[in-house]
């Protein structure tokens, strides 16, 4: 399989699920500006794609699950959003693009942030394909993992740390929140919805864990090694803001050792699943190559 085929055939899928979904536009019209700015800026949509390549793992198909794995997108973009305001990493650049903020004005960034949170829950409940039971489930593992128990909590720390001396349990909680708790309900959802045994739930949701923590220490290491043109948005800002990152405690070498290890054991978590885990596969290898 090749995964860059993969991943382009899938954000095509959500990117017209939520242009189709976006089309109307509403008052204020500035605010649906700043909204969609943001989500059509480029993103790879690796976190819906992940929910539809899990789900397909249940044997279900992509299109089946698109509203909710939209709604994953949604949050993601919010955080965005919010993450490189003044009052936080105040960042001008994001995906080659001035940052919402800098185009729309605090005030309408912070809204539009707010207002992308908001539907996406509107969102994950569209269709009739899943039972309200299963709903609720996948949205109590969604909620929490957004929340203070999961990216928010991980933003909060992050802020709070700056400056302060790395340490190994500072650093996880950051990691496994800010990033890692996303990117692993955007995984878990699926086999919740699909209904899947317990050793599918068990699997799939330890390759998220994994390749949730991966990502963000993947991120770190860009942020010191990246080339700004490449990833659209300044590097080195670990550094100048003091925050606490891998590469700061491990140094690139260990942080590469540590991402490579998390990919190692999100792929041995999948080996029972056979060919249909292919896309996971191919995704997990995907991130490290980004490191080399």
């Amino acid at each position: 399989m090749i995964v860059k085929e993969y991943l382009e055939s899938r954000r095509e899928l959500v990117d017209s699920f939520l242009k189709g979904y976006f089309s109307e536009g509403f008052t204020p019209r500035r605010l649906h500006e700043s909204m969609t700015y943001s989500l059509f800026a480029g993103g790879k949509r690796i976190r819906p794609i992940l929910t539809m390549a899990s789900y397909e793992v249940c044997g279900g198909k992509a299109e089946e699950i698109l509203p909710q794995a939209a709604a994953v997108e949604l949050i993601h973009t919010y955080s965005l959003i919010h993450d490189d305001l003044p009052s936080m990493d105040n960042d001008d650049l994001r995906r080659g693009k001035p940052t919402n903020h800098r185009v729309f004005g605090e005030a309408v960034a912070i809204l539009a942030g707010d207002a992308l949170l908001t539907e996406a829950f509107v969102m994950f409940t569209m269709g009739e394909r899943f039972s309200p039971q299963t709903l609720k489930e996948a949205l109590t593992v969604l909620s929490k993992a957004a929340g203070f128990r999961g990216m928010v909590g991980g933003q909060a720390e992050d802020i709070l740390s700056e400056g302060r001396e790395p340490d190994p349990q500072t650093v996880h909680f950051i990691h496994t929140r800010k990033t890692g708790a996303l990117i692993h309900a955007s995984v878990k959802i699926a086999p919740i919805l699909a209904c899947s045994p317990g050793e599918v739930l068990e699997g799939l949701g330890r390759y998220g864990e994994r390749v949730g923590l991966a990502f963000q220490i993947v991120d770190d290491i860009l942020d010191v090694t990246g080339d700004e043109a490449r990833l659209g948005k300044r590097t080195g800002a670990d550094r100048r803001l003091g925050k606490m990152t891998y590469p700061a405690l491990y140094g690139i070498e260990g942080s590469r050792a540590a991402a490579e290890g998390l990919i190692k054991d999100a792929l041995a978590a999948l080996e029972f699943m056979g060919e249909r885990a292919a896309p996971l596969r191919g995704i997990a290898e995907y991130l490290m190559e980004r490191t080399l």
